[in-house]
């Protein structure tokens, strides 16, 4: 791995915390041996703490673990617009980002985030449904109701739950590179890539067994990247016309199909480059990008860096 210090994480447990957002970054981070994370799970204060749903949650640590986190998780809670979490809630985030520690929250999380001032200016979502009172609650943030998260490097926010999975493995693939943030995929069984660009929502109704054809399509094109693939190609097997699957692929994904086949492409190579000894022309052509010089060129467009410097960042520490 990059560091031999295991990355720290604390999940804060607030009052009317939604079960499944505690469970997400808990789970996703959780501490085993593939893993490259420790995880606490606190709260104001050590002990009980009323959770939505019907839950209750008792946690070990208290807000010291904020001190000792590299990353905070603020996983979303009940009545977000009615009320502030507790002052020494808000002075304990603030402390730990001043220490340069990551903070992340999960849906409706982002209003504790927003209270502590450090999501003014920026761009933040939150789930679509409190959108709205977010952005009338703290106006001078930037709600965008439309992406599933946003990361603004040391504050990042994600939409509802099952976003909030999305949110993990984006910081996984940030940390340590696609292959853990892969493994961790599939061991949740979770959508390995989903950009957070792509809508929470379809904005209208879609007959279900069109959405899962076009799924259908998106995994069929994961297993052929080495092969060409066009609009044609894809709308084929998806047994829609190309104008039809270029629109439906905008509104499912936020890219358009080429645009999305060449970032699964660049995945894959990230990948090979990680967990495997071969050239980058080898890696070029068994992806579909034919030469490495296409490669480079792509890896700088999307990554801002080039294969080698890729490979090393992420195998310095094997």
């Amino acid at each position: 791995m990059p560091s031999p210090r295991l990355q720290r994480v604390a999940v804060l447990v607030l009052d009317g915390a939604k079960p499944l957002d505690v469970g997400i970054p808990a789970q996703v981070f959780t501490t085993r041996a593939s893993m490259p994370y420790e995880v606490r799970v606190c709260g104001a204060a050590p002990g009980l703490v009323a959770g939505g749903d019907g839950l209750s949650y008792h946690v070990a640590h208290g807000l010291d673990a904020l001190a000792w986190a590299d990353i905070v998780f603020i996983p979303g809670y009940r009545f977000p617009d009615r009320e502030d979490p507790p002052r020494s809630v808000v002075d304990a985030l603030l402390a730990a980002h001043a220490r340069g520690t990551r903070l992340a929250a999960i849906s409706t999380g982002a209003f504790a985030l927003a209270a502590t001032g450090l999501l003014d200016g920026k761009r933040a979502t939150t789930h679509w449904h409190y959108a709205r009172a977010l952005a009338a609650k703290h106006p001078l943030v930037r709600v965008d109701e439309n992406v599933l998260f946003v990361d603004e490097g040391s504050v990042l926010t994600s939409a509802g739950a099952a976003s909030g999975i999305d949110l993990c493995l984006h910081i996984l693939r940030k940390d340590f590179g696609v292959a853990v943030s892969n493994h961790a995929a599939r061991r949740l069984v979770a959508a390995p890539y989903r950009s957070g660009g792509q809508a929470q929502y379809v904005p209208r109704s879609v007959p279900e067994p069109l959405g899962e054809r076009f799924a259908a399509t998106r995994e069929w094109a994961l297993h052929h990247l080495g092969e060409p693939l066009t609009l044609t190609v894809l709308a084929r097997h998806a047994a829609v016309s190309p104008r039809t699957f270029s629109r439906r692929f905008v509104e499912d994904t936020g890219y358009t199909p080429m645009e999305w086949v060449m970032r699964a492409r660049v995945d894959l190579a990230r990948e090979l480059l990680e967990r495997s000894e071969r050239s980058i022309e080898q890696i070029a052509a068994e992806v579909g990008l034919g030469t490495g010089t296409n490669l480079r060129t792509r890896f700088q467009r999307i990554l801002g860096t080039t294969p080698s410097e890729y490979r090393r960042t992420f195998t310095q520490g094997e």
